[in-house]
């Protein structure tokens, strides 16, 4: 150990807070147009977002290994 603390809070775990804004205003995207090859945008934008939550992670994690 070096001696320095983990954890506490970094501007990086903002990030961590967009897929929940997005995921959980479900007003915005509780409709049916447009449609991605047949999927209607309700499904589709929520697939996105699993891809992009796992990119959010490993970004924050990427950013938490540097200390």
């Amino acid at each position: 150990m070096d001696g320095r603390q983990k954890g506490g809070f970094r501007l990086v775990h903002l990030l961590l807070i967009v897929p929940f804004i997005g995921t959980l205003w479900v007003p915005f995207y509780n409709r049916a147009l447009p449609d991605l090859a047949g999927i209607p945008f309700f499904y589709w934008y929520q697939i996105l977002w699993v891809a992009l939550t796992a990119l959010i992670l490993f970004i924050v994690y990427v950013a938490e290994g540097r200390e």
